[in-house]
């Protein structure tokens, strides 16, 4: 590790085999923890090449408890945290109206580290229970239409980074990390990243896969789309600029999106808008990310999968696979 560490101070980069070897290395409890933490450090300050991404990404997914569920075509919407915007739920909740809408949602997760409430802890907070039982998993795929992938128990290698990273408290390479490494292995996939240059790299990296992919990065820094302004979108087939009005929804500002400051308030929040008692620009930035699950998944427009999202949010649907959820966890 000395050695790696000598020559990323000295700003040089690692080749795809030695980043996977350094994560392998960290699983198997080779270094100590301010090793570790020099290492997330540097990546901190300067950015992370495509070659390190893809051997910390194989790293991880060579790790993982892998759960075999590809017969049920699911999608994940997961973004990588760490724009430091503090909105509510919105990947989580639209994953509830991506299933309400018909389409199986393999959700991966995980708590907080750099914002105030994480996709676990809101889930945890309402009941939900988090297993890497397969037979659980296929449970609630049949009842409720997804299933919740809580990110430590498949990722039992990253146990001795996870205390330095709730230490650190702010975003590292784990937040980029994250969307690519579910352990499902999902056929389709829609991620929110933090900065437009994650956003070029995911493009390349989901470029080598067979998955259908739409990855999103707001202009003004959000990782998801956030009609705040212009977002843009990498697909498998485009790279487009998407803006509120493609959908004939109004623009919105970003303290109508804000989640509040406690696991608390984030659970009433996320209950309020499932419960069909959203503000209109609430709904609005649900059923944008929502559509675009669907359209990725069903290879629809857009519009179309917007259509089906406010469908299954004002009518009840996603109310609904919530509900299941919960009752299968009791």
């Amino acid at each position: 590790m000395k050695e790696i560490l000598n020559r990323l101070i000295n700003q040089e980069s690692i080749s795809t085999d030695e980043a996977k070897t350094v994560l392998v290395n960290i699983s198997n409890g080779i270094y100590n923890q301010s090793q570790i933490a020099s290492f997330l450090t540097v990546y901190m300050m300067r950015s992370i090449t495509i070659e390190e991404l893809r051997g910390f990404r194989d790293a991880l997914l060579e790790l993982c408890i892998n759960v075999d569920l590809s017969d049920y075509n699911t999608i994940d919407l997961c973004g990588t945290g760490g724009d430091g915007k503090d909105t509510f739920n919105i990947s989580t909740l639209s994953s509830f109206v991506t299933a309400g809408a018909g389409v199986h949602v393999t959700k991966h997760g995980n708590y907080g580290v750099s914002s105030a409430c994480g996709s676990s802890n809101v889930m945890e907070h309402l009941g939900i229970k988090f297993s890497n039982d397969i037979d659980f998993l296929r449970r609630c795929l049949d009842a409720a239409r997804i299933c919740v992938l809580h990110a430590p128990l498949f990722h039992p290698a990253m146990k001795n980074v996870a205390p330095i990273r709730r230490e650190l408290g702010v975003k590292t390479f784990f937040n980029m990390l994250g969307p690519m490494v579910n352990p499902a292995f999902p056929k389709n996939q829609m991620v929110g990243v933090f900065n437009l240059e994650l956003l070029r790299l995911y493009g390349y990296l989901y470029q080598e896969t067979a998955k259908n992919y739409a990855v999103v990065h707001a202009l003004d820094g959000y990782d998801e789309i956030s009609l705040t302004g212009p977002t843009k979108v990498i697909t498998n087939t485009s790279e487009v600029l998407f803006s509120p009005g493609d959908l004939n929804v109004p623009n919105i500002q970003p303290q109508d999106i804000f989640g509040g400051n406690t696991v608390e308030d984030a659970a009433n929040l996320f209950l309020s808008i499932i419960d069909g008692k959203g503000t209109e620009s609430q709904n609005n930035v649900v059923c944008a990310n929502a559509g675009l699950a669907i359209a990725t998944t069903e290879q629809i427009s857009h519009k179309e999968g917007f259509e089906r999202a406010q469908e299954s949010l004002l009518s009840g649907k996603a109310k609904e696979s919530l509900t299941k959820l919960i009752a299968l966890s009791q």
